[in-house]
């Protein structure tokens, strides 16, 4: 099935959705909702890099795997990785920022906290573990991290649409707008 986005280039066919941002900033969240409104699968980066253990999986086997992800015809992608980043961008023909304030994502956190009590989350294979390392990380993202995303968009994205989100309104109405005339499943 070709699914389409409206952008600010008018009407663009997508397939390939990479969504990109901070812990928090509702990854997982968009990129459900917009593979269930387009029709196309979804895969948490998270899911594919930890085990029910949360052991990373080795390197080379992750880049792996993602680039057979990225060899199918059509998919939504979201997670940070950087450092393998632009192997899903070269394949991409829409990237998604969200690049929302350090304590919109932290306020993100703590809800994820509150809905799924902790753990990890067997869908997303996101692991609720609220470290004061990760909490910096996340309210230094901005500074440290994006900067770093941003040239990895401008050096690998190539012709794929960029939306840059920062705010959690933001995403809303560009996910209504993306996806206006589709039916929801």
């Amino acid at each position: 099935m070709q699914a389409s986005v409206r952008g600010d280039l008018g009407e663009v066919d997508v397939k390939r959705i990479v969504i990109v941002g901070c812990g928090g900033s509702g990854k997982s969240h968009l990129a459900r909702q917009l593979g269930a409104a387009l029709d196309l699968p979804v895969t948490h980066l998270d899911a594919v890099y930890y085990d029910e253990a949360w052991a990373p999986l080795p390197q080379a086997q992750f880049a792996a795997a993602q680039r057979d992800l990225v060899a199918e015809p059509s998919w939504v992608i979201d997670g940070n990785y950087a450092s393998t980043l632009p192997i899903r961008l070269a394949a991409a023909d829409t990237v998604v920022f969200l690049d929302l304030p350090a304590t919109t994502c932290l306020a993100g956190i703590a809800h994820r906290r509150l809905r799924q009590g902790g753990g990890q989350d067997k869908a997303t294979g996101a692991y609720d573990r609220i470290t004061w390392d990760f909490v910096r990380y996340v309210w230094n993202y901005r500074r440290s991290m994006r900067p770093r995303v941003r040239a990895l968009i401008d050096q690998h994205a190539g012709p794929a649409e960029v939306t840059v989100l920062t705010s959690r309104r933001a995403a809303r109405r560009w996910l209504i707008a993306a996806t206006a005339g589709r039916p929801a499943r």
